[in-house]
């Protein structure tokens, strides 16, 4: 089987992009991860594109087909697909074109994920979110994705006599790196003060535990191994996939706090790497809310349940032993959905390359990147760097 290699990423900023369309982004972030890689659009031969919320949103289906045509691939008659699996559309899309390219079948493929979130506001807009839950248990009786995230805090924080500023600074720090993003939404620094007297949404979560509704696009080419030689390219590999489902409803899982989807998919994924938890030089996780982000760190393996709060916020800092959504993460790089897991591999390309600039993690060897839909019905995780 092959081995595959990013060799190539673009994006566009993230954030509130009124003044244009769900294709112009998609297309933007494209065209820069083809002219990163190196290579003309006739080499690419299949793409992938992922979206969670373009069809009820943005009244567009077929994302794939749409940055295929606009890209200029259609006229190569390759295929081109849309993978929608929630907010975990991203990297869901980009472990479909890491087995293709694993298969044997083919060699480049190219990864677009995109959103384009505000399109539409309000209550209109929560409405759209709750479709990653549960339409007839959960949102049809009010239930929206920061209820439910508010839920599953209360339960840990109660358990685990965990304080808010612990939630908090899962957030500071994620504002903190974004700071040295310039594609991020918000490259605000945020205070412990700022973050703890926000806005209340859903006791305990306030608006500082949330991440914002965000616009935009990123994109990725994956090769072979042997393409990669034939060619005198350089890359990143992605050494390691899992992904693992859960119930879709929340009161239909074991926990309110477990993430056992999580865990499966990182043990598979590091087994399939062959590297440990001690072996990750940064983590890219997916904390759409603050609560998220401590109970990934447990159910990723970096701390038992109930014990994250003894690695925040030093342990997770830039420089700390696990460096914690070098991008910024979800709360401060942004949250649009389809395009958030492959905005983490642009992210560990660039860590990887020596491009991270201020952000720059110092000689990293492998990175876990994990992405999840909803409050943790689909996980999917990867490991990548390594020789």
């Amino acid at each position: 089987m092959s081995e595959v290699y990013i060799v190539g990423s673009g994006e566009t900023k993230y954030g509130e992009l009124w003044d244009r369309s769900l294709r112009e982004i998609a297309v933007e972030a494209g065209l820069k991860a083809v002219e990163n890689a190196g290579i003309y659009s006739r080499d690419i031969q299949i793409l992938y594109g992922s979206s969670s919320l373009s069809g009820t949103v943005n009244g567009q289906n077929d994302i794939g087909s749409l940055i295929a045509d606009f890209s200029g691939l259609a006229s190569n008659n390759i295929p081109a697909v849309r993978v929608e699996a929630s907010s975990a559309s991203g990297a869901a899309a980009v472990r479909e074109a890491y087995l293709a390219i694993r298969s044997g079948e083919y060699d480049v493929a190219m990864v677009g994920g995109v959103e384009k979130m505000t399109d539409i506001y309000g209550s209109e807009m929560l409405d759209m979110m709750s479709t990653t839950l549960d339409r007839e248990w959960e949102a049809f009786f009010g239930a929206t994705p920061a209820a439910l995230a508010a839920m599953s805090a209360r339960k840990y924080m109660a358990d685990f006599h965990v304080d808010k500023e612990t939630l908090a600074m899962i957030s500071v720090n994620d504002h903190e790196n974004a700071s040295k993003n310039p594609s991020a939404h918000y490259r605000n620094k945020l205070t412990l003060d700022a973050a703890m007297n926000s806005t209340m949404v859903a006791d305990p979560l306030n608006i500082m535990d949330c991440s914002p509704i965000s616009d935009g696009a990123s994109a990725l080419v994956l090769a072979s191994d042997r393409y990669m030689k034939k060619n005198g390219m350089e890359g990143v590999r992605i050494q390691g996939s899992g992904i693992a489902q859960d119930y879709l409803a929340l009161h239909s899982r074991a926990s309110l706090y477990r993430l056992d989807s999580t865990a499966i998919a990182a043990r598979k994924a590091l087994d399939q790497a062959k590297v440990r938890n001690d072996d990750i030089s940064f983590v890219e996780l997916n904390d759409s809310y603050s609560i998220y982000g401590l109970l990934a760190l447990e159910d990723l393996g970096f701390a038992k349940k109930g014990s994250a709060k003894d690695l925040v916020p030093d342990e997770i800092s830039l420089r700390g032993r696990i460096p914690v959504n070098p991008s910024g993460g979800l709360k401060a790089k942004g949250n649009p959905m389809g395009a958030t897991g492959v905005g983490q591999f642009v992210e560990a390309y660039l860590q990887f390359r020596g491009k991270a600039g201020e952000r720059q993690i110092k000689d990293p060897e492998h990175a876990m990147l994990h992405n999840m839909a909803g409050s943790g019905s689909t996980s999917i995780v990867h490991i990548v760097g390594g020789d």
